[in-house]
């Protein structure tokens, strides 16, 4: 029934935990060495030379527009691709959310999550809590080839988050949600963080993720300086769904640039008022 979608769960029961609630053998950085990646034997390279380094307990965004390979550097750091050149050490407990699910996932939101938490070892209604958090909409008991493309980034959401991994991947987690839902997922971000997890997102520009620790800009395939900090600059930007995003960027000029051209339009912008003293 589940073909290439089935997953394997590590059953992770019988190791040590730390304190922080995953098991000791899996805790610790993600370290990408020298990686490089094209899909066919003579096709053009996604990923060229990329090396990153996640920390537990940060959060690092790989910002870039469509083409860039920022879904191919997560897919390849979650283990849903191999590279062509290089390594990749990770933890064994990874949550990841890619880009889309599966357009011919038949099964309601409520049952898909049910089989996901049965995987992990937890009860079928384990993810009632997140989906109270994100209010999937019609609700999830309609089946997820149906929902939105903010409704369905929903359900992938809720299965990323159903039980602590220590390293999460999020690819564009952002893309289709309503104000609510972007607000709730900036907390379950920060509380991984707190709780002592690597996160890794993608985002189409600087300052689109809330609490980042680190940003990356990434471009043909190449990961690029670390964006600094510094005097930031609040972009308003209307997506091509028509959902307004906030940005605050220490590059708005590189910012607005990738984002004009995926399609996205500029509001208004300024400066990011200081914090009251």
């Amino acid at each position: 029934m589940w073909g290439k979608w089935r997953f394997r769960v590590p059953d992770n029961r019988h190791l040590p935990h730390t304190r922080r609630g995953y098991p000791a053998a899996v805790a610790g950085v993600v370290v990408v060495r020298g990686v490089w990646k094209r899909y066919s034997r003579r096709g053009p390279w996604v990923l060229r030379d990329v090396d990153l380094r996640v920390e537990p307990g940060s959060v690092h965004v790989v910002a870039g527009g469509n083409g860039s390979g920022k879904s191919t550097l997560l897919r390849v750091v979650a283990g849903a691709a191999v590279p062509s050149r290089g390594t990749v050490r990770r933890p064994a407990s990874v949550a990841y959310v890619p880009e889309r699910l599966p357009a011919d996932l038949r099964l309601t939101a409520r049952r898909y999550l049910a089989h996901m938490a049965r995987l992990r070892g937890l009860p079928g209604d384990a993810a009632a809590p997140l989906l109270e958090r994100l209010a999937i909409s019609p609700g999830p008991d309609v089946p997820v080839a149906t929902l939105s493309r903010g409704n369905a980034r929903k359900v992938a959401l809720c299965q990323a988050f159903l039980a602590p991994a220590a390293l999460t991947v999020l690819d564009e987690p952002f893309g289709g949600l309503d104000g609510p839902a972007a607000a709730e997922l900036t907390g379950l971000i920060a509380e991984a963080r707190a709780g002592g997890r690597a996160v890794l997102v993608s985002a189409h520009t600087a300052g689109e993720v809330p609490g980042a620790d680190h940003e990356h800009a990434i471009a043909a395939g190449g990961l690029g300086h670390e964006l600094p900090d510094g005097a930031r600059t609040r972009l308003v930007l209307r997506t091509p769904d028509g959902d307004r995003r906030v940005v605050e960027t220490a590059d708005p000029d590189a910012a607005l640039r990738a984002a004009l051209a995926d399609g996205w339009s500029f509001v208004e912008g300024g400066p990011v008022p200081e914090a009251p003293a």
